[in-house]
């Protein structure tokens, strides 16, 4: 008998199959030793899973101004924001770690978004991507988000905006480099986009050509915004085979 998989998993952990659903979505669930990709998959009876746990968020700083959190792969920012209960000032996506930014005074959200626009917040990355890359490069070609069904997925196009990305080497394994990145502009899968396009899909980021891995191996590691500097090293989940 063949079932949708996140009912056989409501029924493993006794959970809710919203609860299911969810985990599933959220990229926690294994099954044979392969990531469970979707929650509607038709799967046998006997079926058995595996359910990872996230690591734990951190808050790093606070003050009357600002929450600077370290968000871990698998979590929403959103689901960050609400926890905390204050607004986000900028997001990562879902399985990217990292620095994360919440804005608890008004005039401060003002100035920090106009710094954003302007260009004058200085932000990193490191990244473990495909392929061998032996000198830094800079990546500076136009970006195109569409979005549907809530979705969004972005390209390169002559009709996208201005978008810059610099990628330094830090480290090669195999046919792989750990790099740093440095972004100019902050367009939505910016660095997933560029370093697709460039030939280099960051490992796990299987929605722009990467090979499949226990979550995308991109970590937000630093950032500079108003006078303010935080640093966030990789996590213990961000390793490659």
């Amino acid at each position: 008998m063949m079932e949708k998989a996140y009912k056989l998993l409501a029924v493993q952990e006794g959970i809710t199959n919203r609860s299911a659903k969810d985990l599933i979505d959220s990229g926690l669930v294994y099954s044979g030793g392969k990531k469970v990709v979707m929650a509607r998959a038709l799967m046998p009876g006997k079926t058995t899973f595996r359910v990872e746990k996230p690591l734990k968020i951190k808050k790093i700083y606070e003050d009357e101004k600002i929450v600077v959190m370290e968000k871990p792969a698998f979590i929403t920012s959103e689901q960050i924001a609400k926890k905390e209960g204050v607004p986000l000032l900028h997001r990562l996506d879902k399985e990217t770690s990292g620095l994360l930014l919440l804005v608890k005074d008004e005039d401060f959200q003002k100035r920090a978004i106009e710094a954003f626009r302007k260009h004058e917040v200085d932000k990193s990355y490191i990244a473990w991507v495909q392929g061998v890359i032996a000198e830094e490069m800079t990546i500076d070609v136009p970006l195109l988000t569409i979005r549907k069904n809530g979705t969004a997925y972005t390209k390169v196009s002559k009709n996208g905006k201005e978008a810059i990305t610099i990628v330094e080497p830090l480290e090669v394994h195999g046919k792989r480099t750990k790099v740093k990145v440095t972004i100019k502009t902050g367009r939505t899968h910016q660095i997933r986009a560029h370093l697709k396009h460039a030939g280099y899909p960051i490992i796990g980021d299987r929605a722009y050509g990467g090979r499949s891995h226990k979550r995308m191996l991109l970590h937000a590691y630093h950032i500079n915004l108003l006078g303010y500097d935080f640093t966030a090293d990789t996590p213990k989940d961000f390793w490659i085979n």
